[in-house]
């Protein structure tokens, strides 16, 4: 590793042992220099290259140029430097809806050298103080609307020492230091492998995990998913779903269009609605979001004009053939589907649209390899199903966590997800290696399920788990949201399970199902099947019941 410029070295100091790491591959044809600030490189050069008077980014209150935004971050972080003591290698957390401000922060501390920690705004003080203490923060930046978990934060640990606000009224705000700070910032000189940002995992199967990245990494996304899979040009306009503090959103909405010169919008609520009535309005060309999205737009879209999007993206979760279609058919548009990780940072695995094979995931994402293993670690024939094993540029590295032995094995970074890799070199998803159901031998995936279920005209949404069953351990059952027209009856439940039966092998038919109103999901639209699963443990599994699965 290079001199690090950090001169709090926490972040180093708790790398996993280099023989953890998973290998990294294809570095190299990058030509990362060995000295590297990710913040100028994605911000000051487009000031550099012209484009200073070129919306970088829009909300529906806000618009600022490249220009306008690198004066800002240069302002904020001669704040953190000069008001709060910012050392390079100290974290910041961040608590921000997806703001231009969030984003100025955001680049502040990654151009004074700091780690940022980027929370979701609707975690709260008990989740929060979790990251504090494991990521030994002393300093948060935080929208004034959301201080009150924020304080309850601060009196949960006794680390937290400084907080200061954006927006509101008085002299101590964040935009009243800045009237008074240099316009003027050098940035730090960072190694291109000094850590730059601490992504927390859901910590949805036990404590949160903390993924470290480097500055190089965030670049390396950008010039292998974004500039070989998605190729945005300048005039892109990108918009989406996803937080920023989700890795998904940090690249979807800012990292590509800053490495692409192009214009991100940014909206502080991003739901179907919101998009939809966006996308006419601010004619945005690229959007990223997650297949429940897609749907609900589709649902909802009436004679809305959606004429402006060329690109459309989705990760986060599996995207469903049933919904990929239906979106074709309704834009003419190829969703272009990708597996990511917060431990890769983002896409691996996807496809160009004249590659797309609908209900694939796609191939491994140029300076990536892939492949699928069995439970000896040894490569599977095509065709069969086995755990997803994955190297390239970014990988896992762990913030002092044993379960780094668990993600990294032989230099590769092992996902969590069951595939089936085929001859032609695609990869199909099956399921989260934990969402198998394993009814009297037979292995089922609960997503395919759910895909066939979705292509029924009666179906809105639907969540599949394995439920418990004295004869055969588990059993296959679907949590079903209907479409407004649909009665969820027995008489319906029986035609589900037919539908299922016809167009699957007849044992993954779900022996159980249940309508609901809603599907408990997470802040970012990812469907929540451990929530699903706690349900299922203490449910009758009554066909054509309905509750609320929430």
């Amino acid at each position: 590793m290079a001199q690090s410029a950090h001169l709090d070295t926490f972040t180093r100091d708790n790398l996993p042992a280099r023989e953890m790491w998973p290998e990294f591959i294809n570095l190299d044809p990058l030509g990362y220099p060995d000295r590297l600030n990710c913040a100028s490189e994605l911000l000051d050069r487009n000031v550099a290259e012209g484009r200073g008077d070129k919306p970088a980014l829009v909300s529906p209150t806000t618009s600022w140029t490249y220009g306008q935004l690198a004066e800002k971050v240069n302002r904020i972080a001669n704040v953190l430097v000069s008001d709060f003591g910012l050392k390079p290698g100290n974290r910041v957390l961040l608590r921000f809806p997806n703001t231009p401000m969030m984003t100025a922060v955001y680049f502040a501390v990654l151009k004074a050298g700091g780690v940022v920690v980027a929370t979701m705004p609707l975690l709260r003080a008990k989740e929060m103080a979790v990251i504090v203490d494991k990521a030994e923060l002393s300093l948060a930046v935080c929208d004034h609307r959301l201080a009150d978990e924020m304080e309850l934060t601060r009196k949960r640990t006794d680390r937290l020492r400084q907080i200061f606000y954006s927006g509101g009224e008085g002299r101590d705000t964040l935009e009243a230091r800045m009237e008074t700070a240099s316009p003027e910032f050098t940035a730090c000189d960072t190694a291109a492998d000094d850590v730059c940002l601490l992504g927390f995992t859901s910590g949805t199967t036990g404590e949160p995990k903390a993924t470290m990245h480097f500055h190089r990494d965030m670049l390396a996304i950008c010039d292998c998913y974004s500039r070989e899979v998605l190729r945005p040009v300048e005039s892109d306009v990108f918009i989406g779903s996803p937080p920023l503090a989700f890795t998904f959103g940090l690249g979807g909405l800012v990292l590509f269009p800053f490495r692409a010169g192009a214009t991100a919008i940014l909206l502080e609520k991003a739901g179907p609605d919101e998009l939809l009535a966006a996308i006419p309005q601010m004619r945005p060309t690229v959007i990223f979001t997650a297949p429940t999205a897609y749907r609900a737009i589709l649902a909802k879209r009436g004679d809305t004009d959606l004429s402006s999007l060329r690109k459309c993206v989705s990760a986060g979760e599996a995207l469903p053939k049933a919904t990929w279609d239906d979106w074709h058919a309704a834009t003419g548009i190829k969703i272009l589907d990708g597996i990511g990780a917060t431990e890769l940072l983002h896409i691996f695995i996807a496809a160009r649209e004249d590659e797309v094979r609908p209900g694939a995931t796609g191939k491994p994402v140029p300076g990536y390899e892939a492949k699928v293993i069995g439970p000896d670690g040894k490569d599977v024939p095509d065709g069969t199903p086995g755990r997803l094993a994955v190297r390239g540029p970014t990988g896992c590295r762990y913030l002092a966590d044993p379960r780094q032995a668990d993600y990294v094995v032989d230099g590769w970074n092992v996902t969590g997800d069951t595939y089936i890799r085929d001859a032609d070199g695609y990869f199909w998803y099956q399921a989260r290696s934990d969402d198998m159901i394993v009814s009297s031998g037979y292995n089922i995936a609960g997503p395919e399920v759910e895909g066939t279920l979705l292509a029924h005209p009666a179906v809105a949404e639907c969540g599949v788990v394995g439920a418990p069953d004295p004869d055969r351990g588990r059993i296959v059952k679907a949590y079903i949201v209907l479409k407004p027209d649909a009665t969820g009856d027995a008489e319906l439940a029986k035609a589900l399970q037919d539908y299922v039966k016809a167009e699957l092998a007849p044992y993954k038919y779900p022996r159980a199902i249940e309508f609901v109103t809603e599907l408990p999901r997470t802040e970012t639209g990812k469907l929540q099947r451990f929530a699903l699963r706690d349900i299922a443990a203490t449910d009758s599994g009554d066909a054509g019941s309905a509750r609320a699965a929430s």
